[in-house]
């Protein structure tokens, strides 16, 4: 029983594609496959096997490549590979498996044991034609990314996320080809390691830092310039900014259209409307903020917004963005402080020959005005229907039913000297004699 759990647990990579597609689980016509030709003398493959071009073969227990002819024979039109949760420790075996995937252009090796493992520079020289990379919770060391982003000349994505780095290593040779860079729920605090990333990627253009703990933006202009002159999309969520100074410090990239802010200590005071709008008055040239458009409105509507904020603050405590949209709209008179908050009314109840003058909170709705009516009054359990008369329109329109029990009052436009007549709910309707 130990020998059979200890074989299950060294499933090679061919034995878990033969499992799964061969023609009892994978039927011809089910799903988009292509069919490979019988499997050669000897290899554990029995008849045809219908393998789609992306290959998903995540949890299966894989620690080895197994026959490298047949991982030749049966992925030679693969162009997507998820290993992700297995069991792989060694780089050997997954040099393997990719040399032997020539059209592969998306890996993913998320979850698998790797921190302790070397890849040696000239065993990686077989992910040249990857371009897509996913190293999610690997744990796998700085000089192991850098000999595959050196040897990958048209990698555009990378994934180091969940790998506990608390620094980075700088390579002395960069990678230009990289576009995307996710380096989320790691220990990066200060920017200086995070400016490395410009250096050793200068064409990044979408830089996701979410869930680090980087305390700043720690730039001058040109630097920043010099750095990321592509970066079009930076996400900063969860992060530890605390000033305004590193929001207006964004402003320096040159082609940033898009940011990530949200659960930073420097918002925690404001509302989720001051907060958007606050950003947006600071970043003029950003085009998606917390992955909502903006609009020309918005923006407006935004600059407007931060102006009134600080015009009561003293000088010296204005950003100087404070200045330029002055200049732009002028100095702004502060909006008019109305309450649009449902006012009480006082209305007669009148129940039977019995009449009470009731206060009313206009905001609450005919359920709970019922309930109120209900103890105030000792109104029988059976139930009751209630009517609203205008006294005004009453003569035109008669009583009109409170029928609906999550309406709010206010939508019936009681004033003040109007009645509520209750009526048992047995009677059909409100009668003349009930007025």
């Amino acid at each position: 029983m130990d020998q059979s759990y200890d074989e299950e647990e060294a499933r090679t990579f061919v034995q878990v594609i033969s499992d799964k597609y061969n023609t009892e689980n994978f039927p011809y016509g089910h799903g988009v496959g292509v069919v490979v030709l019988p499997s050669p003398p000897g290899s554990p493959t029995k008849g045809r096997l219908f393998l789609p071009s992306v290959l998903v073969l995540n949890e299966c227990g894989i620690k080895k490549a197994g026959d490298k002819s047949d991982i030749a024979a049966f992925c030679a039109h693969v162009v997507e590979l998820d290993l992700s949760y297995n069991e792989i420790h060694d780089w050997a075996e997954i040099c393997a498996i990719v040399s032997n995937v020539p059209r592969l252009d998306f890996l993913n090796l998320s979850m698998n044991p790797l921190s302790g493992a070397t890849l040696e520079p000239r065993m990686a020289e077989v992910f040249a034609r990857v371009r897509r990379l996913v190293l999610i919770n690997t744990h796998v060391n700085w000089e192991t990314v850098h000999a595959l982003t050196q040897n990958t000349p048209e990698l555009v994505e990378l994934f180091l996320c969940l790998n506990d780095y608390q620094a980075v290593s700088q390579s002395r040779t960069s990678c230009p080809s990289l576009r995307l860079l996710q380096i989320t729920d790691n220990h990066l605090r200060d920017w200086a390691e995070v400016r490395k990333f410009g250096q050793m990627y200068p064409s990044l253009s979408e830089l996701v830092l979410a869930n680090n703990n980087v305390e700043c933006v720690g730039d001058t202009r040109e630097a920043l310039q010099r750095l990321f002159p592509n970066l079009r999309c930076i996400n900063l969520n969860n992060s530890r900014l605390s000033k305004w100074e590193d929001i207006e410090r964004l402003n320096f990239l040159p082609k940033l259209q898009e940011v990530k802010v949200m659960g930073i200590p420097l918002l925690q005071p404001y509302s989720t409307q001051k907060r958007r709008s606050l950003l947006l008055a600071q970043l003029p040239n950003v085009l998606v903020l917390n992955g909502g458009a903006v609009s020309e409105n918005d923006r407006e509507a935004a600059e407007r917004v931060f102006i009134r904020f600080y015009q009561d603050c003293p000088e010296q405590e204005r950003p100087h963005r404070y200045n330029e949209l002055v200049s732009k709209y002028g100095q702004l008179a502060p909006l008019a402080d109305v309450d649009l908050s449902p006012r009480g009314t006082t209305v007669d109840v009148r129940w039977g020959d019995r009449v009470e003058a009731v206060s009313l909170r206009l905001e609450q709705t005919v359920g709970e005005l019922k309930k109120q009516l209900r103890a105030l009054l000792q109104l029988p359990s059976n139930g009751v229907r209630l009517f609203y008369i205008n006294r005004e329109m009453s003569a035109v329109f008669g009583p009109e039913e409170l029928k609906c029990g999550f309406r709010a009052l206010h939508s019936y436009s009681i004033r003040d000297g109007d009645e509520i007549l209750i009526v048992p709910k047995g009677k059909s309707r409100c009668s003349s004699s009930h007025l």
